[in-house]
């Protein structure tokens, strides 16, 4: 079972930087603050600034999604009922979505957190997830399987079968991965 230390109610920020800037600020940054009994995660994505907020359960379950770019206006705005099926704000079904319990943006290791704090898992112990990853550049979105393997307490694996790639990275007492080996390294 997860046993990570719970996040203050006053919020909790992380910030990481992708490895091949080491003197660049942080490329990816993220702060959660609790609200209407639910997390509020707003954040940044790579060097373009793109901007984030998603809209978390107290369990940790992705309920809303909204993606800026270079406009006031959200460039995309999802929402879920919780049980993987997902629609644009406007009311559209996004039926190649239906499945999906989790979000990625490849840009950030902050949503790998997300299931890695709700799955209720053992060490040794894998659940496999349907993904709906979103390209930041074209808006596209891809439903994808991922395999998450807790391999000690503090150490997870994550398998994305679609790319055939395999990452695994150590957390911090609140479950946030701490660096993404080749990739991402933990500034904050």
């Amino acid at each position: 079972m997860n046993t990570y230390q719970p996040l203050s109610s006053s919020g909790h920020s992380v910030s990481w930087q992708t490895v091949n800037s080491a003197k660049q600020p942080p490329q990816s940054t993220v702060a959660l603050r609790w609200e209407n009994e639910g997390w509020t995660a707003e954040g940044t994505l790579g060097l373009d600034n793109a901007q984030f907020v998603l809209r978390l359960s107290a369990g940790w379950v992705v309920q809303q999604c909204l993606l800026f770019r270079d406009l006031e206006d959200p460039d995309l705005w999802l929402g879920t009922d919780s049980h993987g099926r997902w629609g644009e704000m406007n009311g559209a079904h996004r039926t190649e979505l239906d499945g999906c319990t989790d979000l990625d943006f490849i840009n950030t290791p902050f949503t790998n957190c997300i299931p890695i704090r709700r799955l209720p898992l053992l060490v040794g112990h894998s659940a496999t997830i349907s993904v709906a990853v979103i390209d930041i550049e074209t808006l596209g979105i891809t439903k994808q399987t991922q395999q998450y393997t807790k391999v000690s307490p503090n150490t997870w694996r994550y398998f994305s079968v679609a790319s055939n790639h395999e990452v695994e990275s150590a957390v911090d007492e609140f479950g946030f991965i701490l660096d993404e080996p080749n990739k991402f390294q933990r500034v904050a």
